[in-house]
């Protein structure tokens, strides 16, 4: 097996977590508020990463540098983003907030223009426009002319946490620490905040081993290991091209454990929404490219 194969391997195992996470975060969600879900989900995760700096003999200097950043990066995520994300899931159906969640790239793209100076093309604003029409779709149940939604709170917080996710990544284009040490300084800086707020709402209320057992998959799963698969793929692909659109997999994954495990039906409207919003990323994936071949940067991935 070639080291491109070894890497799709990761990217494809990465992507398979991912497919399943929406549905953890609703069976989950049932029984526990928000802040119960993100708390014990990044303690599993925090416990999880800094066992794997453990079995590296991670140097200790790198675990010491780098905490001025970890102050405001742990706020953002795991903080805001997932309790902004995870309020987005409790108020809406499953494939709703999971289709709506995946504009951040959008967002990640215009907020690239205030804030690095990057140009706006025609190929991002049409992309931007296809994707958010799916949203609107999505958000009012094919009622496309009624402005009227069914979660209006919900619906703007899947959206809130994309700009979110977005800034975070945007912001961090400076971080020079370790992904693996970033990710664990990040939620040791958060764990105490996220405990205090479980504290300050009353603790932790009453729930079955099922939704115990949902958060700590949340933890070990979508916050960590899915995040070492990804980072390994990353790092050894010759071109991030080659796995950069196997995250397409994952939405209609998603549906169908939505719909098998959750019982959730699956809306004509979401899969009319969810498919708009692929195509507008698709469109900005071949923007993109067609954007490095004309305008090459040294800094720019040969895919």
């Amino acid at each position: 097996m070639t080291q491109d194969q070894r890497a799709i391997g990761y990217g494809l195992g990465a992507v398979a977590l991912w497919s399943t996470v929406a549905t953890a975060f609703k069976w989950s969600l049932a029984e526990m508020r928000p802040i119960e879900l993100i708390s014990i989900a990044s303690t599993v995760s925090w416990v999880f990463l800094g066992g794997l700096l453990l079995y590296q003999r991670q140097d200790r200097r790198m675990l010491l540098r780098g905490w001025g950043t970890a102050l405001w990066a742990g706020m953002m995520n795991p903080v805001a983003y997932y309790l902004v994300l995870f309020a987005a899931y409790d108020l809406l159906p499953g494939q709703e907030a999971m289709a709506i969640n995946y504009t951040w790239a959008l967002a990640l793209a215009l907020l690239s223009v205030p804030l690095l100076g990057h140009r706006l093309t025609a190929g991002d604003m049409l992309s931007s426009l296809v994707s958010y029409f799916g949203v609107w779709v999505i958000a009012t149940r094919g009622d496309i002319f009624n402005m009227a939604f069914e979660s209006p709170t919900g619906v703007a917080c899947a959206l809130i946490s994309t700009v979110i996710w977005a800034l975070y990544w945007l912001l961090n284009r400076q971080d020079h620490r370790p992904p693996l040490v970033a990710q664990w300084q990040n939620f040791t800086v958060a764990l105490p905040v996220l405990w205090a707020l479980v504290a300050w709402q009353e603790g932790f209320h009453g729930y079955s081993t099922g939704a115990l057992a949902g958060s700590i998959y949340v933890g070990l799963f979508e916050m960590g290991v899915s995040f070492v698969l990804w980072q390994m793929a990353v790092h050894r692909i010759s071109r991030t091209s080659k796995i950069s659109n196997l995250i397409f997999l994952s939405p209609p994954i998603s549906l169908l454990l939505l719909h098998v495990v959750i019982g959730e039906p699956i809306s004509l409207s979401t899969l009319w929404g969810l498919m708009a919003i692929l195509a507008g990323l698709i469109l900005q994936q071949v923007a993109a490219r067609r954007d490095r071949r004309h305008h090459p940067t040294p800094l720019s991935d040969a895919g």
